[in-house]
């Protein structure tokens, strides 16, 4: 049975949630990932990785009218599986069920909408205004109407079951692939060029709503430690802002598959998202990184991060940059403490954010909807 994930924008960092689905999926299905890409290429973090892709070049209406056939036909599988409620993704995927009718399933792993509206009343005109975006914020509002469409929901956090129903899924790791012995620290470290220096990490797509401006300020104050962002665009003006900063250094964007073996040279993971439209529904996949690979965190009580850290985990507020620079300091002074809690973050990835935890969710959804369907063709 083939299963084919659609990805609103295969170029943009949400292409990692799909990418993640097809993971799952692989061990027992036939999986593809399809979609448009807007920008030049495949995501660069997920190019060339174990997931296959396929894409159509994206365009802005009314050309991309013109596309939408031609972007169904791609997701040629028996079951339908579309990351995210965005026009090009479920969008594409309900035209595509049209077309042959298999069941669809939905996953959401973010209020799409909390990002348009964090601008304010006049921001949220304008985005209303920009009509020619397929994803823009009038195009997004329609698809979210049409989310009981779906034949299955899944859903990445408690805010986003609680507004829309579904089962959640929350982002997982492969606990078994990613052990921290499995990864040489002291290589890491050298590849980093960090030398003696107490390391704090944050590892992914340097957003805003983040929380990175707070970090940069929080760990100017830190002795002996280093700031490595890893992910970053280096060539944006933000980038080589926070590259100028001494105790900053600025690492582009890496292969999924290469995850690892830069995180694990960090002595703390900060995940300081800020509380945000953007973050209310948002459960950054970068803390099951950071737990797969026994790193200790200092993260933010934002969504369901309390629920995920408790007891494993360090909590401040957000856009506190003083609680934000004390935590980290504590962590980084006390090494048996900070090594005692990533232990146990490990421990809780792999009993309840693990790739098998997930698996033994969505095998049954997809067998069961497949089932379902084939009874229904034979009556």
């Amino acid at each position: 049975m083939k299963v084919s994930v659609l990805a609103f924008d295969l170029s943009d960092n949400a292409t990692g949630r799909a990418d993640l689905l097809a993971r799952l999926l692989a061990p027992r299905y036939e999986v593809e990932v399809v979609g448009p890409r807007f920008g030049d290429a495949v995501w660069r973090p997920a190019r060339d990785g174990a997931v296959r892709y396929r894409a159509l070049p994206g365009a802005r209406w009314p050309r991309f009218g013109a596309m939408l056939p031609a972007l169904a036909r791609l997701a040629d599988g028996d079951v339908l599986f579309a990351s995210k409620p965005r026009p090009t993704s479920f969008g594409v995927a309900l035209l595509a069920r049209r077309q042959r009718r298999r069941p669809l399933i939905l996953d959401i792993d973010d209020w799409e909408l909390g990002f348009f509206y964090r601008a304010g009343f006049w921001g949220r005109v304008g985005r209303l205004l920009n009509l020619g975006n397929p994803n823009g914020l009038p195009w997004t509002w329609l698809a979210e109407r049409f989310v009981a469409r779906a034949d299955a929901l899944t859903v990445a956090s408690r805010f986003l079951a609680d507004r829309f129903g579904g089962i959640l899924v929350p982002h997982v790791r492969d606990t078994e692939a990613w052990a921290p012995e499995r990864f040489d620290r002291a290589a890491a470290r050298a590849r980093l060029g960090v030398g003696d220096a107490r390391v704090v990490m944050f590892l992914g797509t340097p957003r805003g709503h983040k929380g990175v401006e707070d970090l940069v300020e929080a760990t100017a104050g830190l002795d002996a430690a280093r700031l490595v962002l890893v992910g970053a665009n280096a060539d944006s003006a933000a980038a080589r802002r926070w590259a100028a900063r001494g105790h900053v250094k600025v690492v582009g964007e890496i292969p999924f598959d290469d995850v690892p073996r830069y995180l694990v040279a960090a002595d703390v993971v900060a995940v300081p998202q800020r509380a945000t439209t953007d973050t209310l529904g948002q459960v950054p996949a970068k803390l099951f990184d950071a737990m797969a690979l026994g790193r200790p965190i200092v993260s933010t009580a934002v969504s369901m991060i309390p629920e995920i850290l408790e007891g494993c985990g360090v909590l401040v507020r957000p856009g506190d940059t003083t609680a934000l620079r004390v935590a980290l300091g504590r962590l980084l002074d006390d090494p048996a403490s900070a090594a005692e809690l990533g232990r146990r973050a490990r421990q809780r990835c792999a009993e309840r954010y693990s790739f098998a935890t997930a698996r033994a969710v969505l095998f049954p959804l997809i067998d069961d909807l497949a089932s379902k369907f084939r009874l229904k063709r034979g009556t």
